[in-house]
């Protein structure tokens, strides 16, 4: 399984984004919502890779007091093909937070990360739904909201895969 370290949005942001995976949900679409993991929550991947060791929490402590910073949510975005989507919602790349995530690879100094997080490859979201056909997102699609709400990223998770827990490094404001 994946590792990952993510950002964790505040709780204003979290509630928009599980009131969107509520509703795929009630219409009987794929759902974020239908994971039932108490781990499960709304959050922007920085970096995934085969495996990220603990030992990156100590270097990334001053990278989470950074934390909070404003974000911005932006559109809808549909990633993948061969009538398996997925459905996103875009975060607007401010200039502090691509600062964010470069710190965060050169202080992770994570091995071997899959190429979609890199600079230049990157392209900040929130899942709302996965594995999803066409049809499905067409349908999802008029459902959802087209706000652009905005809060902030509030703490650095680290996502273990294999073991399915987390360590949240939270920011100062936490």
């Amino acid at each position: 399984m994946a590792h990952s370290l993510e950002l964790l949005v505040d709780d204003a942001l979290d509630g928009i984004i599980r009131a969107q995976w509520r509703t795929l949900a009630e219409a009987g679409l794929p759902s974020r919502a239908n994971v039932a993991a108490p781990t499960n929550r709304p959050h922007v991947t920085l970096v995934a890779a085969p495996s990220i060791s603990s030992s990156v929490d100590a270097a990334l402590v001053p990278l989470a007091m950074r934390l909070p910073v404003p974000v911005r949510l932006g559109g809808l975005v549909v990633f993948g093909g061969h009538n398996r989507f997925v459905l996103a919602r875009l975060v607007v790349a401010s200039s502090e937070l691509l600062s964010i995530h470069a710190a965060t690879l050169r202080l992770a100094a994570v091995d071997d990360p899959f190429a979609h997080g890199l600079p230049g490859e990157w392209t900040p979201h929130i899942t709302l739904a996965r594995r999803m056909t066409a049809e499905q997102v067409g349908t999802a699609l008029a459902l959802l909201p087209s706000a652009e709400p905005h809060g902030s990223a509030s703490a650095i998770r680290r996502w273990d895969g294999d073991a399915h827990t987390e360590h949240v490094l939270p920011g100062r404001d936490c």
